[in-house]
């Protein structure tokens, strides 16, 4: 009997799936409620989870006799309970690095839409609007780009900002070293400082809404703050008083506190508010590296514990 491997998304590459060709893959489809996966583990009982939507809860752990691996299709584990899956022996792996240069990407879209302008401009024009004589964008050579985390995303970040003439200060406690061009400062003096804040960490317990009503405000005023990590790192009713009140120039924001975003929310309503889906690491060539970096990760732990 082939080894059961539950995928809590309604598909993988086909590259990934060639990888795991020995085993019987069961997909959850889009719909990842808790309910829903336990009843499925309780039925398939797998010995991996590639971890693509939904929650991996303790519940969910719990349902698994034989569970040896999860994997998640993606870089951040935070929506998987790591304690509960340490208690029972479990491990936990990250396809780290497979999305980087997507998200890197979508960071300079959210950073370069935000100073100049470009969703305004494009809604303006489709009224019947020509803002040639009285719109001023933001230059950003010459300015500060903050980082909060220096990992693969950061880094390639980092490199963009270099190239556009950016002074690049970053905070990142964990980081082996800090590459020519990036000044390492505390976490305060990169939120103080940027003229861009940018935030590429994981979030955890402690640095839950780390930009909060004290942090914007410490902020320099006309900045802006791009976030394509995890929503809890910001308090979205602080930043949404920020963006009202003017001290923030623009957020572009592609993760959120709940997903899906509700379209009632008060960011909707902000036009200085830049909103993508959580997309900032989907592309076809993430879709390919994620997927398959998951199945491998599956693949080497399986081999390990056999």
């Amino acid at each position: 009997m082939s080894a059961v491997i539950l995928v809590t998304g309604a598909d993988l590459a086909p590259q990934a799936v060639s990888l795991l060709a020995d085993c019987a893959l069961v997909y959850a489809g889009m719909d990842c409620n808790e309910d829903k996966l336990v009843a499925l583990c309780r039925q398939h009982d797998p010995v991996a989870i590639i971890a693509r939507y939904g929650k991996i809860s303790a519940r969910v752990i719990a349902a698994c006799s034989r569970l040896r691996v999860i994997s998640k299709h993606g870089a951040g584990i935070d929506t998987i309970d790591s304690a509960a899956a340490q208690a029972r022996g479990i491990a936990v792996k990250a396809a780290a690095g497979a999305n980087a240069a997507a998200v890197a990407e979508h960071t300079w879209a959210m950073i370069l839409a935000c100073a100049k302008g470009i969703v305004r401009l494009d809604g303006r024009m489709r009224a019947g609007h020509w803002d040639k004589a009285t719109h001023k964008s933001m230059e950003l050579k010459g300015r500060t780009l903050g980082l909060v985390g220096l990992g693969a995303i950061g880094l390639r970040v980092a490199e963009t900002g270099i190239a556009l003439g950016m002074r690049v200060i970053a905070y990142d406690p964990f980081a082996k070293a800090f590459p020519t061009g990036v000044a390492r400062g505390e976490l305060d003096d990169v939120i103080a400082t940027s003229d861009v804040l940018s935030l590429h960490c994981p979030l955890t317990a402690h640095n839950a809404n780390m930009i909060n009503a004290a942090a914007l405000a410490a902020m320099r005023q006309g900045a802006i703050l791009v976030n394509t990590a995890r929503g809890g790192l910001i308090d979205e009713a602080a930043l949404a008083d920020a963006l009202r009140s003017g001290k923030l120039r623009a957020a572009g924001l592609d993760s959120f506190q709940v997903e899906p975003y509700d379209g009632g929310h008060a960011f909707s309503s902000l036009p200085d508010a830049i909103l993508t889906p959580h997309v900032a690491g989907v592309t076809e060539d993430a879709y390919v590296g994620m997927g398959t970096a998951a199945a491998q990760n599956v693949l080497d732990e399986l081999a390990v514990t056999a």
